[in-house]
């Protein structure tokens, strides 16, 4: 039997694989052979000598003291593209409510109705504020194109953007997953001179 110590809520679909005639699996366990994590930071932990893995409900392990398990034998492992698309979206949803400032129009709208303001009778005037540009042929440049990354160019390439990426590390299989045209950029540099937009998919460490 193996003890599995939960750090954070874990989706129900990835815990029915750990069969309770083999696992038991809660945050309350002292010392677990397993770990599973989200985004709880384990940097200071004291881990528990019959430690053997810890696995990680995303792609970043920087909430992991890698050099420290990698000492104690520990296995480390991620779930990379497990949320690729759910982040792809969000992606877009921020490009397009900091481009029209979205929340502004709702805050000016909310005031302009706490004020007593009929706000059909000035919604013309005050519209314009928060008109905003389009990202139709704008330029993008996205930093990291793996799981999300790819996905990510893709989509900014349906909706009409110029699309610049960065990957030092471009694997052939990241690059299969790129429409072709998309502009693969050697030098960060460019991207960042043709760019209106930038964002970033890379792991979080000193070097970057």
């Amino acid at each position: 039997m193996y003890h599995i110590k939960t750090f954070n809520k874990i989706s129900p679909a990835g815990l029915s694989r750990l069969r309770s005639e083999h696992y038991t699996v809660s945050d309350a366990e002292e010392a677990p052979e397993g770990i599973l994590v989200r985004s709880a930071k384990l940097l200071d932990m004291d881990f528990p000598k019959n430690l053997l893995a810890i696995a990680r409900a995303g792609v970043g392990v920087n909430n992991i003291p890698i050099d420290r398990c990698s000492e104690n034998g520990v296995a480390v492992f991620s779930t990379p593209g497990a949320n690729a698309n759910a982040v792809k979206e969000l992606v877009l949803c921020a490009m397009l409510m900091t481009s029209r400032d979205v929340a502004g129009s709702c805050n000016w709208v909310r005031s302009q109705a706490a004020a007593g303001v009929v706000v059909t009778g000035v919604v013309e005037k005050g519209k314009s504020a928060f008109a905003g540009p389009e990202l139709y042929k704008k330029a993008v440049g996205v930093i990291g194109l793996g799981a999300i990354g790819a996905l990510v160019s893709n989509a900014c390439l349906s909706m009409g953007m110029d699309v610049y990426g960065y990957d030092p590390y471009l694997s052939v299989d990241a690059a299969l997953r790129l429409d072709r045209h998309i502009h693969v950029v050697k030098d960060v540099t460019e991207l960042y001179r043709r760019a209106d937009y930038i964002t970033l998919h890379i792991h979080f460490t000193k070097e970057t």
